[in-house]
C-alpha cells in the first residue's frame, strides 16, 4: 500500500507478541493452579482430633476399617487386634474396660493412667502393627484384597489401608450413668446388629467377663479387660 508507514507492520507484530506471551503466561498460570488443584485432591485430607482429657476420665473410642468394609470377620486378624490392644495398652499406660469388635468398626473403653495420655500415641499402636500384619499376609497369599486396599495419595505413592484414615471418635465419660450407657451401648452393638441373640453370644467383646461374679477373663484371644475401679463411680465435684 503506498504511503503505508513501513514502522507499522514492526509496531503490530511487537503488539501481537506482547499480547501472545501475556496468554502464555497467563495460560501457564492456570494449569499451574489446576495442578496444584488436582493434587490436592489426590492427596487425602487428614483429620485431625484433639483429645481432651480431665483426670478421672474414660475414653470411648471408635474407629472403623477402610470404607467400612466388613475386614474384621477372620479370627486371624481379630486375635491379632487383640494382642495390639494389649501392647498398646502397655506401651500407653492405659487400662481396657470394655470393648466390641464389629465386621467393619472398633469400640474401646479405656481408662488412662497417666494425667496427660496421648490417645493419638495409643491409637496408633494399635492400627499400625495390625495393618501391617494384614498386608503381610495378604501379600504372601497374593490375595486380590491387597488392591481393594490400596490407595494413591498422590501420583507416583501407593499406600495400604486396613482402616478408615482419620482418629474416628473420642468421647470423653466421666458421670456414673454415662460410663453406664457406653458399657450397655457397646456391648449391644452385636445384638441390634442381629449377630447373636444376647451380648454375651458374641465372643469378640467383654460381655461376657461382666458376666460371671467376679469378672473374669473368658478366652485368650481376645484382649486383657481391667475390672472398674472402685472409685469410677464416684461423680468428679470439680466438674
Amino acid at each position: 500500500m503506498d504511503g503505508f508507514p513501513n514502522w507499522i507492520p514492526r509496531l503490530k507484530s511487537r503488539r501481537w507478541n506482547v499480547v501472545t506471551n501475556r496468554l502464555l503466561r497467563q495460560t501457564l498460570h492456570w494449569q499451574s493452579q489446576w495442578h496444584q488443584k488436582i493434587a490436592a485432591m489426590e492427596t487425602p485430607h487428614r483429620k485431625l482430633i484433639k483429645h481432651r482429657h480431665h483426670v478421672g476420665d474414660f475414653h470411648e473410642l471408635t474407629f472403623s476399617c477402610f470404607h467400612r468394609m466388613p475386614l474384621l470377620t477372620n479370627n486371624d486378624w481379630r486375635e491379632e487386634l487383640s494382642r495390639c490392644i494389649d501392647n498398646a495398652n502397655v506401651e500407653a499406660n492405659m487400662e481396657l474396660v470394655g470393648f466390641v469388635f464389629m465386621p467393619e468398626h472398633v469400640h474401646l473403653l479405656v481408662f488412662p493412667l497417666d494425667q496427660v495420655p496421648d490417645l493419638g500415641f495409643y491409637l496408633a499402636r494399635i492400627k499400625q502393627p495390625l495393618s501391617k500384619h494384614v498386608k503381610t499376609k495378604l501379600l504372601e497369599a497374593n490375595a486380590p484384597l491387597v488392591k481393594k486396599l490400596t490407595v494413591r495419595e498422590q501420583p507416583g505413592k501407593e499406600s495400604f489401608r486396613f482402616w478408615q484414615e482419620g482418629p474416628g471418635y473420642d468421647r470423653n465419660l466421666y458421670e456414673p450413668n454415662s460410663i453406664q450407657f457406653s458399657f450397655d451401648y457397646i456391648h449391644n452393638n452385636p445384638v441390634k446388629r442381629k449377630l447373636c441373640l444376647r451380648a454375651i453370644d458374641w465372643k469378640w467383646s467383654s460381655a461376657r467377663y461382666f458376666h460371671l461374679d467376679p469378672p473374669c477373663q473368658q478366652f485368650l484371644e481376645l484382649p486383657k479387660v481391667h475390672p472398674i475401679r472402685p472409685d469410677a463411680f464416684e461423680p468428679d465435684s470439680s466438674r
